[in-house]
């Protein structure tokens, strides 16, 4: 796993949203069939110019390149925090808007969500 501090211990993307939850990061953004982002439990449409990526987490299956997925932390303009899953390869489950919506949100990595 790249790009992810101190977390050699944490190998796997359940390990990371466990921690994150701990840290009580523990909604989910989504797009909606009609390509709408969202916050779990909010009514609230987001444009990518309403949220920051601040931390970036890559895993990569062992055995397997479908087995890829990527966990972004993201900051909404209301200082909400929420996980984006993005999982990537023959296998991705998200329409083509998901991957532009994303390429569009601003990146502001912090060290914030780093583990020791």
């Amino acid at each position: 796993m790249e790009g992810t501090g101190h977390i050699d211990q944490m190998t796997t993307l359940s390990q990371v949203m466990t921690r994150l939850t701990q840290r009580g990061i523990h909604r989910e953004f989504r797009m909606n069939e009609q390509c709408e982002m969202k916050l779990d439990n909010s009514e609230k449409t987001y444009q990518p110019g309403d949220l920051t990526i601040i931390k970036t987490y890559r895993f990569e299956g062992p055995s397997n390149p479908d087995d890829n997925a990527v966990l972004y932390v993201v900051r909404d303009t209301d200082a909400n925090l929420g996980m984006v899953i993005d999982s990537y390869g023959a296998e991705s489950n998200h329409p083509k808007e998901f991957d532009d919506f994303l390429r569009q949100v601003p990146i502001l990595e912090s060290n914030e969500f780093d583990f020791d």
